[in-house]
């Protein structure tokens, strides 16, 4: 049996799960439930068994990157319509520009798989930063723990300011991989033959366009 895994699915849950499984790892280690020793020897189906375990952990796990993305404060908001608009005056009096970014990716994927790839790794990659983002909060967590009782808490207040740092760096830098595959999305479609027709004809038989915050 073949077991494939795409590259949005790797990128959006099993990454992020596997820093999940390992801060699950640290903490049974680090209680010792587990004598890390054991672990060297590990066959290669256990192996596969981790990488189902980080995908399942990256799916479940899902909603609290989308949870706390909407929590961190934005710096600046985001607009690439506007943005796309302001660089590109041609396509003031599209239609497409107003349609939802999914329902272009879709006419891309369509038209040019190979062009709508690259807005596929860009979304990935951006999930992928902003669901790796809790499990270095709760590694923050157990390290100012680990400053109070480990017997090197120069070492664990370290740590605390890297799982810091790197919790929002990684959610400011998903906001702009997001961005840029909507702008992506844009700049790819304003080549797409009788894109605007359609989805006029679509507009006007009752559809729309919806926001969308991934």
């Amino acid at each position: 049996m073949t077991f494939a895994i795409g590259i949005f699915d790797l990128f959006t849950y099993t990454i992020s799960g596997s820093i999940y499984l390992a801060f699950l790892g640290y903490l049974v280690v680090r209680l010792h439930w587990v004598d890390i020793g054991a672990l060297a020897g590990t066959p290669v189906p256990t192996l596969i068994v981790f990488v189902l375990l980080s995908y399942l952990l990256g799916y479940v796990a899902y909603p609290v990157g989308a949870v706390v993305n909407r929590v961190v404060p934005r710096r600046r908001e985001r607009h690439p319509r506007q943005e796309f608009l302001r660089r590109v005056p041609t396509a003031q009096d599209r239609d497409y520009v107003q349609a939802d970014p999914f329902l272009l990716l879709s006419a891309l994927q369509l038209h040019d798989k190979d062009a709508a790839a690259e807005v596929t790794r860009l979304r990935a990659s951006g999930l992928m930063l902003r669901n790796c983002a809790p499990p270095l909060a709760l590694g923050f967590v157990a390290a100012i723990v680990e400053l109070f009782l480990s017997r090197t808490p120069a070492m664990a207040a370290g740590c605390a300011v890297l799982l810091a740092v790197g919790f929002f760096s990684l959610i400011v830098q998903a906001r702009r991989l997001s961005h840029w595959a909507r702008m992506k999305t844009l700049e790819l479609c304003f080549w797409l033959p009788d894109i605007d027709e359609r989805y006029r004809v679509d507009r006007n038989a009752g559809g729309g366009s919806s926001p969308n915050n991934e």
